[in-house]
C-alpha cells in the first residue's frame, strides 16, 4: 500500500506573531491567513530494505535505520523523524513499523510561507492515513504543534499548523492552554478573484530562521517591553480589521490594514526588516504597489504586495529586475488531504 498526502502553504494577512507564546497565552492572538497552491507532499510505504527509511527529497538526505535506532535530532529528516516517534510512541503503542517517508516542498525552508509547519501537517496527516487513526483537522494542527514545538523544540507558533490542516481563508483565535478557534471565511468570488489580481508574490532568495527572529519578539513580550508590546496589540486588532476588509470586500482598507501591519510588525522585533526588504519596498511604491509585507517572521523569504491589477505588468517586471523571483499564485479552499494508492 502507498499513502500520500499534501498540505498548502498560507500567506500571512494580519495578526502574524500574535499567535506565538507568550503573547498568545497573556493576551490572546488573532491572526487572518489563506492557503496558496504551493504545498508541502508526503509519501508513505512499506520499507523495501527492512529499515525505516526517512528521504528529505528537497535537501537529498536520506537515513535507513533500524526502528529501535531511531532518535530526535537536528537535520534535513529532523520533521520525519519526529513525526515517526510521537505516532509510533503515542498512538501505536510504541510498535515501531519499518516504513519508507519520503517528503518534499514547494518552498524552501525559511520562505516565510509556513513551510516547516506546513510539512509536519502532511506528514501526520500522512501517518493517519496509513495507520487508520482518525483524526479531525483541529487533532491533526494540535499533534503537528506538539510535534515541532514541544518534542523538537522548533520556536513558532500556531497559526501554520491550523491553517495548513484547515486550508482557506480563516479568521484565528489562539488563547492559553492551546485553545484554538478557527473561522473558515465565506468569501465572495469577486473579492476572491480581485485579491489573486492584486496580489504578487516574490522571493527575495534569502532564506532566514525564523526561530531567531521569533525569539526575539517573544523575549520582547517577556521583558514588556512597551514598543514591541503595544504593536503586538495593533497587529492583533488588525487582523479583525483586515477579516472585515476580506467579508466586505473593501480592497483599498485591505491594501491599508496590510501596510500598517506590516509597520506595527517592524516594531516587534529589530532583525524583521534590513535594509535591502526596505529597498525592495520602495521600488515596488514606485512601481504601483499599494501595500507590501514580509510573509512570516520577517527578515527575508517571500514578500507580499497589493496593487491594482492595471498595475501588476509594471510591478512584476520590476521586481524581476531586483534579482529575486516572482511566482503566480492562486488561493485554495481545502486542506491537508491524503489518499491510498494500491
Amino acid at each position: 500500500m502507498i499513502v500520500r498526502s499534501r498540505a498548502p502553504l498560507r500567506l500571512g494577512l494580519a495578526g502574524g506573531g500574535t499567535d506565538v507564546s507568550p503573547f498568545s497565552e497573556q493576551h490572546g492572538g488573532y491572526v487572518m491567513n489563506v492557503t496558496i497552491d504551493k504545498f508541502a507532499y508526503t509519501t508513505i510505504d512499506e520499507s523495501p530494505s527492512g529499515k525505516v527509511e526517512f528521504h528529505a527529497l528537497d535537501a537529498q538526505e536520506s537515513l535507513a535505520l533500524d526502528p529501535e535506532q531511531v532518535t530526535l535530532g537536528a537535520g534535513a529528516t529532523q520533521l520525519m523523524r519526529g513525526v515517526y516517534l510521537r505516532v509510533c510512541d503515542q498512538l501505536l503503542g510504541g510498535r515501531r513499523p519499518t516504513i519508507r517517508i519520503r517528503a518534499h516542498s514547494d518552498a524552501p525552508p525559511g520562505s516565510g510561507l509556513g513551510s516547516s509547519s506546513t510539512m509536519v501537517v502532511s506528514l501526520v496527516t500522512a501517518f493517519a492515513e496509513y495507520f487508520n487513526l482518525p483524526f479531525g483537522e483541529y487533532e491533526i494542527a494540535q499533534l503537528a504543534y506538539d510535534i515541532e514545538r514541544k518534542d523538537l523544540a522548533l520556536s513558532g507558533g500556531k497559526q501554520d499548523q491550523y491553517a495548513a490542516a484547515f486550508g482557506g481563508f480563516n479568521f484565528m483565535e489562539f488563547y492559553a492552554d492551546d485553545r484554538v478557534v478557527v473561522n473558515p471565511l465565506r468569501i465572495k468570488e469577486w473579492v476572491w478573484s480581485e485579491l489573486e489580481a492584486s496580489l504578487v508574490l516574490y522571493f527575495t532568495g534569502v532564506s532566514r530562521s525564523s526561530a531567531k527572529i521569533i525569539d526575539e519578539q517573544s523575549r520582547n513580550v517577556r521583558e514588556g517591553r512597551s514598543e514591541s508590546l503595544s504593536a503586538m496589540h495593533r497587529l492583533k486588532q488588525e487582523a479583525v480589521q483586515m477579516k472585515e476588509a476580506v467579508l466586505r470586500g473593501d480592497l483599498n482598507q485591505l491594501a491599508r490594514v496590510m501596510q500598517s501591519g506590516w509597520e506595527a510588525k517592524k516594531l516587534s522585533a529589530s532583525s524583521i526588516t534590513n535594509s535591502g526588504i526596505d529597498e525592495l519596498e520602495k521600488l515596488a511604491f514606485a512601481n504601483g504597489a499599494k501595500a507590501a509585507k514580509v510573509s512570516g517572521a520577517g527578515g527575508g523569504g517571500f514578500m507580499m504586495f497589493l496593487c491594482d491589477p492595471a498595475d501588476r505588468v509594471k510591478l512584476v517586471r520590476s521586481l524581476a529586475g531586483a534579482g529575486g523571483t516572482v511566482y503566480d499564485t492562486h488561493f485554495t479552499s481545502n486542506g491537508a488531504s491524503s489518499w491510498k494508492i494500491g
